[in-house]
């Protein structure tokens, strides 16, 4: 199965950043703590594999500890990697200083050829929804770019200033043309990182559950007070009747099915990464 969503804004934003990257010093990627490997985009790799790049995690909070820990020491032994609470976390200092590490080299480098260094120049890329707006609006600490719980929201390129050390290109959420591998999808398609007229909800709301029941289990009984199964199609069915969503007095299946992926976006699990390092 090839999953394919590309808006033409995508396709646009993709061209700009191609031209923008000949300009940057380097690039802060963002990717879901959640879904760290789903999350990354192989397009900034085509683009351009000669910048240094500062990996942040973001969503911290809603990843499992332990998991984003393993994630953390396996992506800093190729490249410098950090993990965020964008709503909580402090932010200048440790990205600035991360930044300033990242470009010492060729910093000195233009010292000793008694050229004064600017302000480091970085682009912010990531996917939709991953919180490259909040990011940027906590460094500037005041809102310079629009946000919202859903993919799209940032359709243009903006230079951010953030202090003298550091200045930001913001760009609009971009994925790639299409995914053949379908996991990639499932899991985008769980946290809200693409449209769900993409993937059919029921495929979603499936594989969530499924996932659930494979590392989870004990989170599904204390949030619905079922007896769990092997199937999860079986599952699904006991949370409907628990909850009371029937339709002439069967499951009603499409009720049921938007309640849970609400609630798992809604990280009324708890703090879940439903990519985890060992897969």
């Amino acid at each position: 199965m090839v999953i394919q969503w590309f808006p033409g804004h995508m396709a646009k934003a993709q061209r700009e950043m191609s031209e923008k990257l000949k300009a940057v010093d380097m690039i802060i990627e963002l990717r879901d703590a959640r879904i760290p490997e789903a999350s990354r985009n192989p397009v900034l790799d085509q683009m351009d594999k000669s910048k240094p790049r500062l990996i942040i995690l973001t969503k911290k909070d809603k990843a499992d500890q332990n998991e984003t820990t393993l994630w953390l020491e396996q992506l800093n032994l190729t490249q410098k990697a950090l993990a965020f609470d964008l709503n909580a976390d402090r932010l200048i200092n440790p990205i600035t200083n991360a930044c300033l590490a990242l470009m010492s080299e060729k910093h000195e480098r233009l010292k000793r050829r008694g050229i004064n260094p600017r302000a480091i120049r970085a682009m912010v890329v990531g996917i939709p929804n991953v919180g490259k707006s909040t990011l940027i609006n906590r460094l500037t600490k005041k809102k310079v770019v629009q946000t919202a719980n859903r993919p799209g929201v940032t359709r243009s390129l903006k230079l951010i200033i953030v202090n003298d050390d550091l200045q930001l290109i913001d760009t609009p959420g971009v994925l790639w043309p299409k995914f053949d591998d379908k996991m990639i999808g499932l899991y985008l398609g769980l946290t809200g990182a693409i449209s769900d007229e993409v993937i059919p909800t029921d495929e979603i709301a499936l594989f969530g559950l499924t996932r659930l029941l494979e590392a989870y289990p004990e989170r599904l009984i204390k949030r619905y007070d079922i007896e769990l199964d092997a199937d999860p199609y079986v599952v699904l069915q006991r949370i409907a009747y628990k909850r009371g969503y029937l339709l002439n007095n069967n499951p009603d299946q499409k009720r049921t099915i938007d309640m849970l992926i609400k609630e798992i976006r809604d990280d009324q699990f708890g703090p879940i990464t439903w990519q985890t390092f060992h897969e």
